[in-house]
């Protein structure tokens, strides 16, 4: 099929993420995976709020809620007995609530998505070398039709845990394995517990230990549950000196049997499994690349950090890997950035994957409740709405006194609000509506004695710094009408961005194309905000 500007490798959820970015972003690229076609494998099935905004921003998020069925919480019984039950409560504010969703759903929906943006999965297609020369990257490539040598200005590795993309630039994934070996099962049951709600059943040993266990996501249709369980010793068995792999293992595959088992021992209630989809053994690490980039090189998902499944944090993960990546990538893409913006890509993002390992590893070994985050705090953070880039090298430090808590500080995620209306619109708007566009965003907050040409004078000086790839939007105070107004502006007719953003008269809020806050100041200083653009963008010629 020819050269390309970028080549992905891997068509998992965050392969299928980068490219569909970076096609919404205007940059050619191609996708190639190994395998002849989708595994039908439930294996990722909880989607974070935080995902289901980046959906939104990609313009996605409908097919999604259409597919997926709320995730309300964890029921939890040990040896026997009732334990205490979670709720999955998130503030108001947030316009998007726990969800699961099978993998191959998942995927199904993302490869439709990339399709309508003119780019196919190459299937059956594998990468088996890679160079890089000046300017370059050399991927040579085995397909149906033979062997092909592509060349593309940058390629990024999506292809999981044992990724060749990784591996042939010499990244190096340290990291550990956990001794335990489970099964995963796809299975519809008779119980009538609540729906919508997690099971995780027990059994402890004098000591505390765990000795059984039974954990069960839900999953789209009536009595259906992923289950995950410890293998029976008929299917644990390993080779001496084998390689302990991470992920599904072939040919151990269990049987409807080997979960009745389990259901049997550990089942809140008497249930039959039935409508066995598929069934896999399964092996834990937790594993960080030491970089995620290595000249035109960069890693994302699985093939840059693989932890225990808790939390359901690996997908969703990657996904946000994907999105930070795509806009920075297309931008230098398109000549409008320099090429060590991608610098900040590691910088942001490698932190991120260290805390979600760490995090995990610590959940799997101890349990939640072992965690010291207070619960509102913790479910906030499972979530993935608190993670931030404050100390990444694209985050403007705050002027003046920082804005009041919970209001985002410079490199917190852009929280979304309501009630703003247009004046040609007969309904309110969402602040997300004004970022689904692709590009930077410039949110001028006005006060009724906020001067106009300050306003003016900020959008045009940010917009030519983004050599024009920047929306602007007045956003008006309640009872506030600048006169001689010539910007697009919004009402915030119940004063809700003033309070999600703790906004002051006369601020400029920088929004990025991933829906992160770059900077907050004040109009009167335009000259300021040229110069934090200048952290992203090359000088407008």
């Amino acid at each position: 099929m020819g050269d390309t500007e970028v080549l992905v490798v891997g068509a998992g959820p965050v392969g299928l993420t980068a490219a569909a970015e970076l096609r919404r972003h205007g940059v050619g690229c191609r996708i190639v995976d190994r395998l002849a076609a989708p595994q039908p494998y439930a294996k990722a099935v909880g989607i974070q709020p935080r995902t289901l905004e980046v959906w939104e921003g990609m313009g996605l998020v409908r097919e999604a809620l259409d597919e997926a069925v709320p995730l309300l919480g964890q029921l939890m019984f040990v040896n026997g007995a009732p334990g205490p039950r979670t709720d999955l409560v998130l503030p108001p504010e947030v316009p998007y609530r726990f969800a699961a969703l099978p993998q191959y759903t998942t995927e199904r929906l993302l490869t439709d998505h990339l399709a309508g943006l003119g780019t196919r999965v190459e299937r059956g297609t594998e990468l088996v070398g890679l160079t890089q020369q000046d300017g370059h990257v050399r991927a040579a490539l085995a397909t149906p039709e033979g062997a092909e040598e592509v060349v593309a200005r940058y390629v990024v590795g999506c292809d999981g845990a044992h990724s060749k993309v990784r591996k042939a630039v010499g990244i190096g994934f340290e990291g550990d394995a956990f001794p335990e070996q489970y099964m995963l099962g796809d299975v519809r049951v008779d119980w009538d517990l609540p729906a919508g709600y997690a099971v995780r059943s027990s059994r402890r040993g004098a000591d505390g230990s765990v000795e059984d266990l039974l954990i069960c996501i839900p999953l789209p249709g009536r009595g259906r549950y992923r289950m995950s369980m410890l293998v029976p010793p008929e299917l644990a068995a390993v080779p001496s000196g084998a390689e302990v792999a991470h992920g599904l293992e072939g040919g151990r595959a269990p049987e409807l049997h080997h979960i009745q088992a389990v259901l049997d021992r550990l089942s809140p209630q008497p249930t039959t499994a039935t409508d066995l989809r598929w069934a896999s053994v399964f092996r834990i690490s937790h594993r960080l690349a030491d970089r995620y980039r290595e000249g035109r090189v960069l890693l994302a998902g699985d093939a840059a950090h693989i932890h225990p499944p808790t939390g359901a944090q690996g997908m969703n993960t990657g996904v946000q890997d994907a999105w930070n990546l795509a806009w920075k990538l297309a931008l230098v893409v398109r000549g409008v950035a320099a090429d060590t913006l991608l610098d900040s890509y590691h910088a942001e993002r490698h932190p991120i994957g260290e805390e979600v390992v760490g995090r995990t590893v610590r959940h799997a070994r101890h349990g939640l409740e072992a965690d010291p985050e207070d619960p509102a705090t913790l479910l906030l953070r499972e979530a993935q709405l608190l993670v931030d880039y404050r100390t990444g090298p694209l985050t403007e430090p705050a002027a003046g006194a920082p804005a009041p808590a919970p209001a985002p500080a410079p490199g917190d995620r852009a929280p979304d609000c309501t009630g703003l209306v247009r004046p040609l619109a007969a309904y309110p708007l969402r602040l997300f509506d004004l970022l689904r566009g692709p590009r930077h965003t410039l949110l001028l907050h006005a006060g009724a004695g906020t001067p106009v040409a300050d306003l003016r004078a900020t959008a045009e000086a940010a917009r030519s710094a983004a050599h024009g790839l920047l929306d602007v939007y007045a956003v008006l105070a309640p009872c506030s009408a600048p006169q001689g107004l010539d910007l697009p502006f919004v009402h915030d007719s119940t004063g809700a961005f003033r309070t999600a953003y703790a906004a002051r008269d006369g601020e400029a809020i920088l929004v990025r194309p991933d829906w992160y806050v770059g900077a907050r100041l004040p109009v009167e200083a335009p000259e300021r905000l040229v110069a934090h653009l200048r952290r992203t963008f090359t000088a407008a010629g």
